[in-house]
């Protein structure tokens, strides 16, 4: 199985100008589809809002988009939650080309609420998610995951162990000296899942780094630091199969990737150990 997928790095509007992405959004959709992907994705908080209260909703909007060019769409919102309190859930939306959402991620890590207060482009009360969702479509199943959850192996595992072979993992803006770091965590999700992931981000500035790549387990396949509109043809065959085979003694000599490893090299047996609760009594070994 195979498809195209339409990976966006916009230069997008700060706010009090966000409003204006959505305009934006919907003709890259239009563009996207005109150049023949069937996947369509953006990212964090694209096109918006950033900031609570919510001035503008862009739903309506992109689901139309999503159903006039017969495309899945990937976008970035907020959920309000309490207005007065400035609450909200920042969350991914998948919207089907029926014009009808095919799904919602809602940001489960870190805890909240301080990651996105009182900064020059997100303000807002965040609210953890504590849902880990995977969504069929005609392109093979998707999961969601947002920015700096690449740096929570937990979360890509847990969609990935749903049944996820596509985790679309966008970003939020330019990653300075982390940069480095969180390119190499796009691939090691990518390896330790046995799935394709795909990132993008959004650039205030044309001089600004974006970080645009998609990777598979066993290559990175694209990657771009420039704005711009990228189509990437994906085949989940190579997934399924390195899922589907025994990891032997002489893997190695025919894969660049270790297979099984949501299956057979699993010992859920032993999880609630690898992460021991409070109170559970587990303490460091002693040596002498």
């Amino acid at each position: 199985m195979s498809f195209r997928l339409a990976l966006a790095q916009p230069l997008a509007h700060r706010p009090p100008a966000d409003v204006e992405n959505v305009a934006d959004a919907v003709r890259t959709i239009e563009q996207a589809a005109a150049m023949g992907a069937q996947v369509v994705a953006f990212p964090e908080t694209y096109p918006g809002p950033w900031r609570m209260p919510a001035s503008f909703d862009p739903r309506a909007a992109m689901a139309k988009a999503a159903h006039d060019s017969g495309v899945y769409v990937q976008y970035g919102t907020l959920e309000p939650i309490d207005d007065d309190a400035r609450t909200a859930y920042n969350v991914l939306v998948l919207a089907g080309p029926s014009g009808q959402t095919a799904g919602i991620y809602r940001r489960t890590h870190p805890p909240g609420p301080w990651i996105y207060s009182g900064g020059d482009a997100w303000d807002f009360a965040y609210v953890p998610g504590d849902d880990f969702p995977v969504f069929e479509t005609a392109h093979g199943t998707f999961g969601l995951a947002m920015c700096s959850e690449a740096y929570v192996p937990e979360v890509t595992r847990a969609l990935a162990l749903r049944g996820a072979e596509v985790i679309l993992l966008p970003a939020g803006t330019d990653k300075q000296m982390l940069f480095h770091s969180w390119r190499n965590l796009i691939w090691s999700r990518a390896i330790e899942n046995l799935a394709i992931v795909a990132t993008t981000q959004n650039l205030f500035d044309p001089a600004e780094r974006g970080l645009a790549m998609v990777a598979n387990p066993e290559e990175i396949v694209f990657e771009s630091t420039l704005p711009g509109l990228y189509l990437v043809d994906i085949d989940l065959e190579r997934i399924r199969q390195l899922r589907a085979e025994d990891d032997v003694s002489t893997s190695s000599r025919r894969n660049r990737a270790k297979a099984g490893v949501l299956r057979q090299w699993q010992r859920p047996e032993l999880y609630d150990e690898f992460f021991p609760r409070a109170g559970a009594g587990v303490r460091p070994q002693t040596i002498r």
